[in-house]
């Protein structure tokens, strides 16, 4: 069947399947977009400072924005932010790629098939309202306080975002096509390639994306629990000596850090997702 017929039978979904993926760069309208996201932090830290050097609070209680930036530059001329910030992305990174990786591939699995729903689906729900405190003694039990416990305690979390909703997804796709390609005779595999995933595409990368976040959610918690290494260690180590900076500088980098890797995730929907037509924003 040629691209032009898929295109025909399908007019909805999206055109990276037919076609080549055009990489333009940012225009003028995303760098305002992007301008406009800083406003608030901007204006927070200026207000932080402001309160801060007036003397409202002290430095053990809420140290100053160029306090904590200057416990930044301290850390990393002793040469231990950096290091710890590797072996925390490490972390967050095994355990996505093993829990995210799962969780696509079974809620393809459940997500195809009705009786893998019904074996399957009432057990997953069930393991993903147990919060990752109440198994995390356990892991540590299990597999010790060393990086296994670690990564599959955020593979724990980064399994169930991507799970539901590569799920709902390909549940959600419209009977319609498959009545255009039973009438086209797609075989299994191009009604998976051609219509199924696409069509679960949003889904799948509002998965991805939560799954990311939920990542970094697991990494605190694996690192507060028990570790030697890492921005979770770091956090404690501090908060043990009442070292309030380190400690926000620790907070800071998770935030910013998941917020690039959220922000790797919109550019890919802003890639993949160009043939959707949705509402914008603006009355």
């Amino acid at each position: 069947m040629s691209k032009k017929e898929i295109v025909h039978a399908f007019p909805t979904l999206p055109k990276l399947q037919v076609s080549g993926l055009i990489i333009r760069p940012f225009s003028k309208s995303q760098v305002s977009k992007f301008l406009s996201g800083l406003i608030v932090p901007f204006l927070i830290l200026l207000i932080w400072q402001l309160i801060g050097s007036l003397g409202f609070f002290t430095k053990a209680v809420l140290p100053t924005p160029a306090e904590i930036l200057s416990a930044a530059e301290n850390l990393t001329v002793d040469g231990v932010l950096f290091p710890d910030l590797g072996i925390s992305i490490a972390r967050a990174a095994g355990g996505f790629a093993i829990g995210g990786g799962l969780g696509l591939i079974f809620g393809l699995i459940v997500g195809l098939s009705v009786k893998s729903e019904n074996v399957l689906d009432p057990s997953l729900q069930m393991v993903r309202t147990i919060p990752h405190l109440a198994v995390a003694p356990l892991f540590i039990l299990w597999f010790g306080l060393g990086d296994t416990s670690k990564v599959l305690l955020i593979a724990m979390g980064a399994f169930f975002p991507i799970y539901v909703n590569t799920f709902l997804g390909i549940r959600r796709v419209d009977a319609k096509f498959f009545d255009v390609a039973r009438v086209l005779e797609f075989s299994r595999w191009k009604k998976l390639k051609l219509l199924i995933i696409p069509a679960a595409l949003p889904n799948i990368l509002l998965g991805i994306r939560l799954s990311m976040g939920a990542a970094w959610l697991s990494l605190v918690v694996a690192e507060l629990m028990g570790s030697t290494a890492g921005i979770g260690y770091m956090i404690m180590d501090a908060r043990q000596f009442s070292n309030t900076d380190v400690v926000f500088v620790g907070i800071i980098i998770f935030a910013i850090v998941g917020k690039l890797t959220d922000s790797l995730v919109k550019l890919m929907e802003r890639h993949f997702l160009k043939w959707q037509d949705t509402y914008k924003g603006g009355i």
